[in-house]
């Protein structure tokens, strides 16, 4: 399976969880490493376009593709298991503790979750302290520059 990452030039050369164990995110909290995916592209862009403007738009973005071998174990969460208003923002507790519950129970090397962004679209999730996760390659990486006119 491909899956793809949006991310600033100098963090573009490995996976490693620790940016978004500094801050904590929708799916994990504080100090929990997690590597946030797109299943496709535009997903990719829309998930960090979210939270940007016009005004603070790097110029300094890649796209990642990721190879995640097909017999990696996934765990797959829809939105029937999800509480009502997991999709939120600010997110809630809620959603950071499942994605700290599937890091620290170690069972499953990626969780696939649906996007807050766009409905029906899914994120993969992985867990870069599972066994499996050395099996997973950065398999291409190339600019990409944001068309302005998402931001007017």
């Amino acid at each position: 399976m491909e899956v793809y990452r949006l991310a600033r030039e100098k963090f573009a050369g490995s996976l490693s969880g620790k940016g978004a164990a500094i801050s904590g995110a929708r799916w994990n909290s504080v100090g929990i490493e997690m590597i946030y995916t797109a299943a496709n592209r535009s997903l990719a862009m829309a998930e960090v376009a979210v939270h940007l403007t016009l005004a603070t738009l790097p110029t300094d973005f890649m796209m990642l593709t990721i190879q995640i071998p097909e017999d990696v174990s996934v765990l797959e969460l829809d939105t029937e298991g999800l509480p009502a208003n997991w999709s939120n923002f600010p997110h809630i507790a809620a959603t950071q503790k499942l994605g700290d519950q599937f890091v620290l129970e170690n069972r499953y090397c990626v969780l696939q979750v649906p996007s807050a962004v766009t409905r029906g679209d899914y994120n993969y999730l992985i867990n870069p302290g599972h066994a499996d996760f050395k099996r997973i390659k950065i398999i291409g990486a190339e600019k990409f520059p944001f068309d302005h006119r998402i931001f007017k």
